[in-house]
């Protein structure tokens, strides 16, 4: 209400008025025109990127689904289900291009040497790629796939900014990978992406001081997802993944705009 100007008197739009507005946006495929003429707009006020890029992805749960195994399946193979064909009332309401995927967490020794059991949480929904700049935090570049993609394969797909003033990447091991490399050694990046742990041997003290050292560059990243999913609440309760890029392109807009004010209101230094 106060981003609006909305007083507690004032003509409020409906749940249907936001929706047919995320239609049209979504429709239009307006969604990354307008964070790019916002992103020109960060320029132009003198907020470049600088100096290197974050690179992270994060998961955006989406409605659950309870499919039988064909048709998870034949969704995995593309295709859409025979009985959704039919049913045109029913198709409407599954979403054919969401994924379960399983996020590990990975626990820490105990101090004398044992382990907490590993835990695997099972998602529905969405993966948000995001490529932040170093100086000022701002999304600079961002993706939208489902939730079982993986994390390395979306850095050759354009979530790299080119116009970054650094030319240093951060990025956690999911990203580390011979293509990556190659690519961004091609296209002028230097690698500062986590090196794994050797299989079945203790990860050298050089290798994990310099993880550690990355880890806190990095770790900025993750108060965008954290600011995002926390106070903004972002979820993504339609469905397809068109309407899900628009819902988490807003928000990434959002978020933007956010990130401006609070850097305004700062004292100069």
């Amino acid at each position: 209400m106060r981003f609006l100007g909305l007083g507690l008197t004032g003509k409020v739009p409906d749940a249907k008025t936001i929706w047919l507005f995320h239609e049209k946006l979504t429709k239009a495929g307006a969604i990354e025109d307008l964070f790019c003429r916002f992103d020109k707009t960060l320029r132009e006020a003198g907020y470049i990127a600088m100096p290197g890029q974050l690179v992270d992805a994060s998961l955006i749960a989406a409605p659950k689904q309870r499919n039988t195994e064909d048709e998870r399946n034949a969704l995995k193979q593309g295709r859409i289900p025979k009985d959704w064909r039919k049913n045109k009332a029913k198709l409407r309401q599954k979403d054919t291009h969401a994924r379960w995927t399983v996020q590990f967490g990975k626990a820490r020794q105990r101090k004398d040497g044992s382990k907490h059991l590993d835990i695997a949480i099972p998602h529905f929904g969405y993966k948000a790629h995001t490529s932040i700049d170093k100086g000022y935090r701002f999304i600079r570049k961002w993706l939208v796939t489902d939730a079982a993609s993986h994390d390395g394969r979306q850095l050759r797909q354009g979530l790299l900014d080119k116009a970054n003033t650094g030319s240093q990447v951060w990025a956690d091991s999911a990203y580390r990978s011979k293509q990556n490399e190659d690519f961004m050694e091609e296209n002028g990046f230097v690698s500062q992406v986590h090196r794994r742990k050797p299989k079945g041997k203790p990860m050298p003290t050089n290798v994990r001081r310099g993880n550690n050292t990355k880890s806190k560059r990095r770790a900025p990243v993750e108060h965008v997802f954290a600011c995002q999913k926390q106070v903004m609440g972002l979820c993504v309760r339609s469905v397809g993944q068109a309407r899900a890029t628009t819902k988490i392109g807003l928000a990434n807009l959002v978020y933007n705009m956010h990130r401006m004010v609070q850097l305004q209101r700062m004292p100069v230094t």
